[in-house]
């Protein structure tokens, strides 16, 4: 190719697309495929991947972008040194977020609810919504560059997922590990629903703490930033060892609390913390987690004074049927009146609200499906608890960074029953049948008369059993003898308890085995100031848009160099076009070796040239420097560190060194054709290292070199570069 032929500038918006289109035709992200056509060994090892799958709700974001980009600089390297890979793509049907958001489509449009459409209806056009935006969403996916096997493509709510789901069900129930009891939940009142503690946002927001008694005979005074609870109470908890209150321990009294009659007995337990207020808590066990546990503890009644809708259902007509704010007032009014009220304090508090309506959680008793944690599995001589906590512990699962471990297990410690059920239509729907006082539980049963549960199971059921699930369990096909267990879990570091913990206790319940080997878990991107991005602030990023700005690989770069896993980091426009010159740097260089040769590809040296100068000498020991480097740091999966380090040498080595020195060794005529094979020996090992990070002008420029036109001769499945001896 002479000069004329390799444009001056890099245009990454016109080649991309091109090029990615070149991968998928080429069949290469298949890594049957890749046997077929001898790119990769028949028995070489396997490195799996599972796409942690996008909501689709929306857009891809930044944090998608980090996601994509890290998992596919890992499929990229293991590909590259000849392993069998796979990296498997996938959708999340996100139940709750995704029927919010077409219900309030709906109620805008039509000004209709769900319960007017009823349930056929408005699951057909969730399907039609889902259906559209899983298109963009994978679009959006490539744009990316990541290197997945579509041919593959899991949905979490697809029939074959749907079948693993009723499966493991089935054997859960049977082994009595799922049961349906009453509970305290989080309860939604405005999504009417339970919802999972992932899905709760906590909010700062100014309260205030009053203390007080129940009466004026009743000898221990109380604090709470919610008096109108305070109805419900059944017990109030001292700790055993304070001194203050130990004589009261196991009395009771009876009491008439804002016009409702209380039976009050004190009990003493760990759970009351001395130092809070006064040292002594009203126990409402029907309306918060760690009383229902002082009152199991106790054998305490719980009664439930707000119901569903956030309202009272307890007192009199000032107080039954008002909203929990106005009953507050109510309370807080009588207290005064009576001369209960000791003091009020204003403090901070964090409220608990439903990430997608924004409603208040109240913590509520409610008949539900539940999987026992704490129940020894029949025949495994282990609980739930200890599938999750032993691969850990016995580092068959690495997490990085190492000290999220200490988090996992503090998790693990206090972990309580899991709430799967959802009252939503979209979803998996709970597969237990009824008719009369019949169950039947898995698969639809024969016969007349039965009625399906109407709940939903949680998104992190499904979620859960998503490595194995997508590799055809429960069938023992030969991608799950393959495949799993997967080699690496990449996500976020927030999803540490709500996925990963659960994604290895269903894998070892199911399959008695580890899900991954290894657990990456990268931060939160940020924008330039370190602020979450948020519609609000307007300070988001479009990972699309500054892809067709300034290329996918000037994206990537930024969001992958100098960005250490479990941290969170900083993104700004800025930093991406500095990224948009490290391609046009690579373009740079090859494009002078150009000028200076008019047949690259005859001229590519199968090993490293002989050195004649002393620039030859340093630069082929730099590349060996690096190469070693690269390696190591994407073996250990330091992947900022890797990143920077090609960088560095591309930049300042190879451009700044010793294509310098390389002008006054080309006029040399006894030198030209050495240095030219040096340059090329160089460069071509340079954009395999570069690959895994800047997939696409790599891939351009490894075309323009080699001149090669069959698909495998792609940069994408040639040999990871060996070090120099």
């Amino acid at each position: 190719m002479n000069q004329s032929e390799f444009p001056k500038n890099y245009d990454p918006a016109s080649a991309e697309k091109a090029i990615y289109a070149r991968w998928e035709s080429s069949g290469f992200f298949d890594p049957d495929t890749c046997i077929a056509a001898g790119v990769t060994k028949p028995d070489a090892p396997t490195f799996s991947m599972i796409m942690p799958p996008p909501n689709v709700t929306g857009v891809l974001h930044m944090g998608h972008a980090l996601m994509l980009t890290v998992e596919d600089i890992m499929i990229r390297f293991a590909r590259m040194r000849g392993l069998r890979t796979l990296w498997l793509p996938g959708t999340d049907h996100a139940a709750i977020a995704t029927q919010a958001v077409v219900e309030k489509d709906i109620a805008k449009k039509e000004g209709k609810s769900r319960h007017d459409l009823g349930r056929e209806e408005l699951l057909r056009r969730i399907d039609a919504f889902v259906g559209h935006h899983h298109d963009v969403i994978t679009e959006q996916i490539k744009v990316m560059g990541a290197s997945c096997d579509w041919n593959r493509e899991a949905f979490t709510l697809d029939d074959a997922r749907s079948r693993a789901v009723r499966t493991v069900f089935k054997r859960m129930y049977d082994d009595g590990l799922i049961y349906r009891g009453n509970r305290i939940v989080n309860w939604d009142p405005k999504g009417q629903t339970t919802i999972s503690d992932d899905e709760i946002v906590y909010e700062e927001r100014s309260a205030t703490l009053y203390t007080f008694k129940y009466s004026k005979d009743f000898p221990i005074p109380i604090s709470t930033t919610r008096p109108e609870t305070k109805v419900g109470d059944t017990a109030v908890a001292v700790h055993p060892d304070d001194e203050r209150y130990r004589a009261y321990i196991g009395k009771e009294y009876d009491v008439e609390f804002c016009g409702v009659p209380l039976h009050i007995t004190v009990v003493g337990d760990p759970a009351a913390d001395p130092t809070f207020g006064t040292g002594a808590v009203g126990v409402t066990p029907a309306h918060s987690m760690t009383d229902w546990e002082i009152a199991q503890r106790h054998n305490l009644p719980a009664r439930q004074v707000i119901n569903e809708y956030a309202r009272m259902t307890v007192g009199g007509p000032e107080l039954k049927d008002k909203k929990v704010a106005e009953a507050r007032e109510v309370v807080v009014a009588w207290l005064r009146e009576q001369s209960l009220l000791e003091k009020e304090e204003a403090v901070a508090q964090s409220v608990a609200t439903a990430e997608r309506t924004g409603g208040i959680i109240e913590p509520l008793p409610k008949l539900q499906w539940f999987v026992n944690v704490n129940k020894e599995i029949p025949g495994r001589g282990a609980t739930l608890k200890d599938i999750m906590r032993t691969p850990v512990a016995d580092g068959r699962i690495r997490i990085i960074p190492e000290h999220f471990g200490k988090t996992y297990f503090h998790w693990i410690d206090n972990l309580r029953d899991w709430c799967i059920s959802r009252q939503i239509w979209y979803g998996h729907r709970i597969p237990v049948w009824y008719r009369g006082d019949e169950i039947a539980v898995g698969e639809a049963p024969a016969g007349d008369g039965w009625e399906q549960d109407s709940d939903t199971l949680d998104t992190w059921f499904s979620s859960a059993l998503w490595t194995f699930s997508t590799l055809g369990w429960p069938d023992a096909t030969a991608d799950l003898q393959a495949y799993h267990p997967t080699a690496v879990l990449e996500t976020g570091y927030e999803i540490l308890f709500f996925w990963v913990a659960r994604m290895i206790l269903m894998t070892g319940y199911a399959l008695d085995t580890i899900p991954f080997s290894t657990v990456y878990l990268h931060g939160t991107v940020r924008d330039a100031q370190g602020r979450k991005m948020s519609k609000s602030l307007g300070n988001g990023i479009d990972p699309i848009e500054v892809a067709a700005k300034y290329g996918a690989d000037a994206a990537r770069m930024a969001l992958v160099v100098g960005n250490t896993p479990g941290t969170d980091s900083r993104i700004s426009e800025d930093k991406i076009r500095a990224y948009k010159y490290f391609a046009n740097k690579l373009w740079n260089i090859i494009r002078f070796v150009h000028t200076n040769c008019d047949n690259t590809a005859a001229l590519i040296p199968k090993s490293a040239p002989e050195a004649r100068t002393d620039a030859d000498r340093d630069i082929l020991a730099k590349l060996s420097e690096v190469t070693t480097a690269v390696t190591g740091n994407l073996d250990r999966f330091v992947l900022h560190e890797a990143s920077q380090q090609v960088y560095q040498f591309a930049w300042h080595e190879l451009a700044d060194v010793y294509l310098e020195a390389s002008k006054t060794q080309l006029q040399d005529p006894a030198l030209k054709e050495n240095t030219l094979r040096i340059l090329l020996w160089v460069i071509t090992t340079t954009l395999k290292l570069a690959h895994p990070f800047a997939p696409f002008v790599t891939e351009e420029l490894w075309g323009r070199v080699t001149e090669a036109t069959d698909p495998k001769d792609l940069l994408m499945v040639q040999p990871w570069p060996v070090v120099l001896p």
